[in-house]
C-alpha cells in the first residue's frame, strides 16, 4: 500500500505566539474530520514578517493566520485581498489559491456570530474599545449586521477616527470617535460593549481596560475579544453586576471554523474545537 507523507501545512504568525490556543483547536478539527493537515504556531517579529510570508509561499503552505501585530502589515506581502479584508483593511487569514496568497478576514464574522448567540446586533448602540485590526473587523461586521450606532473609543485620535470613518463609509451604522482619556464612561443608552484591545491577554492576565466599571448595568452585553484567559477581569466585573457576557472563546472558535473552510473546503464541527478548549481548561 502506498502512503503520502506530505501533509498540507497551515499555521499562524504572531508575536507573542505562545498565548494562542488556535493550534490546539484547529488540529483537533483536522483529526476529527480525518484531514491529514497540520497547523504550526510560529512566533514572528514585525521585522521578520516579510521573510515568514515568503517562506510560507516557498514551502507551499495552504494558508496561515495572522494575529497581533501583523494583521495590517501582512497586506503588503500578499497578492490580493478578499472583499471583507479590503473593506476592513486588515487580514487574519491567508489562503493559497493557485500561486497567489489571498488575504481574508474572519475575525469580525466570528465575533458577530458569538454575539448573536446572546443578542441580535440589529438597531443596537455599541461602544467599541480599540482601533487595531481586530477592532476594525468587528466594527465593520457589527455595522453590516445592523447596529444603529458604533462609538469607537481609542487613545490615538488618528487611528480611532479612521476606524469610525471606515464603519460609517462602508456600513449603514452611524459611527463616531471618542477619545479614550482616563477611565472612559460608557453612555447610559449603550446596549453592547466590545473590548478589542490586547489588555488582559496572557501574560498580562491581571490587565483591566481603563473603563468606568460603575457604568456597567444589568442587561448590558459585554464582549471581550481576549481568549487567553477567557475569563478576564473585565468579564468577571461585568458578570458581577448582572451583565450578559461573551468571552473570546466564541470568536476564536467561529473564526477558526470559517478559516478552515477557506483552506480545506470542509465545514468542521465547532463543538470539537470547544471541547479542545475545555480540555485545555480555557
Amino acid at each position: 500500500m502506498s502512503h503520502d507523507f506530505l501533509a498540507p501545512i497551515t499555521g499562524s504568525f504572531a508575536m507573542p505566539a505562545g498565548e494562542n490556543p488556535t493550534v490546539a483547536i484547529v488540529e483537533a478539527a483536522y483529526r476529527a474530520h480525518g484531514l491529514k493537515w497540520r497547523y504550526i504556531n510560529c512566533e514572528v517579529s514585525p521585522e521578520d514578517l516579510k521573510d515568514a510570508v515568503a517562506g510560507a509561499r516557498a514551502m507551499g503552505w495552504a494558508g496561515f493566520n495572522c494575529s497581533i501585530p501583523h494583521k495590517v502589515a501582512v497586506i503588503a506581502h500578499l497578492d490580493e485581498l478578499g472583499e471583507s479584508a479590503r473593506i476592513i483593511g486588515a487580514v487574519n487569514t491567508v489562503v493559497r489559491r493557485g500561486s497567489k496568497l489571498i488575504g481574508e478576514n474572519t475575525d469580525g464574522q466570528g465575533f458577530v456570530a458569538a454575539i448573536r448567540a446572546f443578542a441580535d446586533p440589529k438597531d443596537k448602540k455599541v461602544v467599541l474599545f480599540g482601533a487595531g485590526g481586530a477592532a476594525r473587523a468587528v466594527g465593520v461586521e457589527m455595522g453590516l449586521a445592523g447596529a444603529a450606532q458604533i462609538l469607537v473609543v481609542n487613545r490615538g485620535r488618528d487611528r480611532g477616527e479612521a476606524v469610525a470613518r471606515l464603519i460609517a463609509d462602508n456600513t449603514p451604522a452611524l459611527s463616531v470617535y471618542r477619545e479614550w482619556k482616563g477611565a472612559f464612561s460608557i453612555p447610559d443608552d449603550t446596549d453592547i460593549v466590545i473590548h478589542a484591545t490586547s489588555v488582559g491577554l496572557y501574560p498580562d492576565v491581571d490587565g483591566l481596560p481603563d473603563i468606568d466599571l460603575t457604568m456597567l448595568r444589568p442587561g448590558m452585553l459585554v464582549a471581550d475579544g481576549i481568549h487567553n484567559p477567557p475569563r478576564t477581569r473585565l468579564i468577571r466585573a461585568a458578570e458581577s453586576v448582572g451583565c450578559k457576557t461573551v468571552d473570546g472563546r466564541g470568536m476564536l472558535v467561529n473564526q477558526a471554523v470559517i478559516g478552515i473552510k477557506h483552506w480545506t473546503g470542509v465545514d468542521v464541527d465547532a463543538a470539537v474545537m470547544r471541547r479542545a478548549l475545555v480540555d485545555l481548561k480555557l
